[in-house]
């Protein structure tokens, strides 16, 4: 399918398609109040101690880049880029904030966004594999489009998107920084799932490097295989990961059931308080939203 207009150019000319309006508003002065964060912004986590140290620079200098903005319905302004320096500046204790006025869809600006996201350095591996997840189900775009658009290798890519694979647990375990996505990606080379959870936890208390973790994994693998029945014996059916492949495919959303001991769960991804309906609509057989 062919990609949106813009963003097939990258962020780059979606500002400049942009260009004449904003020139001609240039940066303007907008009270914080009347400013709000994007309700389906793609970004979820925000570090406190990194935000606080952005705030006593913005006391001390100033907010040095505008943030985008677009108007909304309710005479307020939605941010396009730059929350990050908005829920900074509302720290440091100022009341205007410089923004530019962007004339764009609630489209555009969604993909400005999400892309804007994705190229900063201190998002966790699980938000920038959910990040390239929604812009190819989004926006029909594919792995090496993606890539394309953020400036990264198609691989680079290909390995955040794998990371999805991982039990919901250790996805929590990504997100507050436990591990990292080199681990996340040894962890997937692990031939019993039912190791993942209790392997990844290792890796974290003993503090490994990628490498170390990877020799671990290793070691796992042939430790199962040697206990594997013959092969006379029936090939092992992978119940639960036939369970999740069905579910993803009939719900269009990525599942997750959880195994081993202990309370069990599933889990399923949804983007935003739409797509949650939807989900819950198929499950349910009607909207479970009463009017």
């Amino acid at each position: 399918m062919a990609r949106g207009k813009g963003l097939g150019r990258g962020l780059d000319a979606i500002f400049s398609d942009n260009a004449i309006e904003s020139a001609a508003s240039g940066v303007t002065e907008l009270r914080i109040s009347d400013v709000e964060p994007k309700k389906d912004q793609p970004r979820k986590v925000f570090d406190q101690a990194a935000l606080s140290e952005l705030a006593d620079s913005i006391a001390a200098n100033g907010v040095i880049q505008p943030i985008l903005v677009r108007e909304a319905e309710n005479g307020m302004y939605t941010i396009v880029a730059g929350e990050r320096r908005w829920r900074a500046s509302k720290m440091a204790g100022l009341s205007e904030i410089p923004a530019i006025v962007m004339d764009v869809d609630e489209l555009t600006a969604s993909k400005i966004a999400m892309i804007e996201n994705l190229q900063r350095e201190d998002l966790n591996p699980y938000e920038e594999a959910m990040g390239y997840e929604e812009l190819i189900r989004k926006y029909s775009l594919t792995q090496e489009e993606v890539a394309s658009q953020i400036g990264k290798s198609r691989a680079a890519v290909a390995n955040r998107l794998r990371l999805l694979d991982l039990p919901g647990e250790v996805l929590e375990m990504l997100t507050r920084r436990e591990i990292t996505a080199g681990h996340g990606i040894a962890l997937l080379m692990l031939k019993d799932r039912d190791d993942v959870i209790p392997m990844a936890k290792r890796i974290s208390q003993k503090n490994m490097s990628v490498r170390d973790a990877e020799a671990a994994v290793k070691r796992r693998n042939a430790a199962a295989k040697e206990k594997e029945e013959p092969e006379d014996a029936g090939e092992k059916v992978d119940y639960i990961g036939d369970l999740e492949k069905k579910v993803t495919e009939i719900l269009g959303r990525r599942c997750r059931i959880s195994r081993g001991p202990g309370k069990r769960v599933v889990t399923l991804d949804y983007t935003d308080l739409d797509d949650l309906e939807a989900i819950l609509t198929k499950i349910c057989g009607r909207s479970p939203i009463v009017d």
